[in-house]
């Protein structure tokens, strides 16, 4: 079961979370694309739900959820998803509408390094009872 649960885990990270980073990362210098690119974000984004909840998941079978590497991903994922809805997604719709949006690139910058943060806490696992 937990190989299982990890590997949707996985998958689901690499199907939701990446399009999404790359089709944000895209958008401030887009011209033509940017309607196409924030349709991506935010139906990834959506997708992205599956994400937490099978690293829930993993966590309680494999019985880390306590330990800090699994706290502070949770706590980071938390703050890239409020980057991504309040930050990231409504300065695109700003853009789209014509208003300048100067701090797009780094709100998406920012959201961008804390899902590659949470992803080498996944691979290091500072502290972590379970190997590796």
């Amino acid at each position: 079961m937990t190989k299982l649960l990890l590997s949707l885990h996985v998958l689901a990270a690499i199907v939701a979370i990446g399009p999404v980073t790359v089709a944000a990362s895209m958008f401030p210098r887009a011209t033509e694309n940017r309607p196409v690119l924030h349709r991506i974000c935010r139906v990834y984004a959506a997708v992205g739900i599956a994400v937490p909840v099978f690293g829930f998941a993993t966590a309680g079978v494999m019985g880390v959820t306590g330990e800090p590497w699994v706290i502070v991903s949770i706590a980071l994922t938390a703050v890239a998803t409020f980057v991504l809805a309040l930050l990231v997604l409504p300065g695109q719709a700003r853009a789209l509408a014509g208003e300048a949006t100067k701090r797009l690139a780094m709100h998406t910058g920012l959201f961008n390094v804390l899902w590659a943060t949470v992803t080498v806490l996944m691979i290091i696992r500072p502290g972590s009872t379970t190997g590796a």
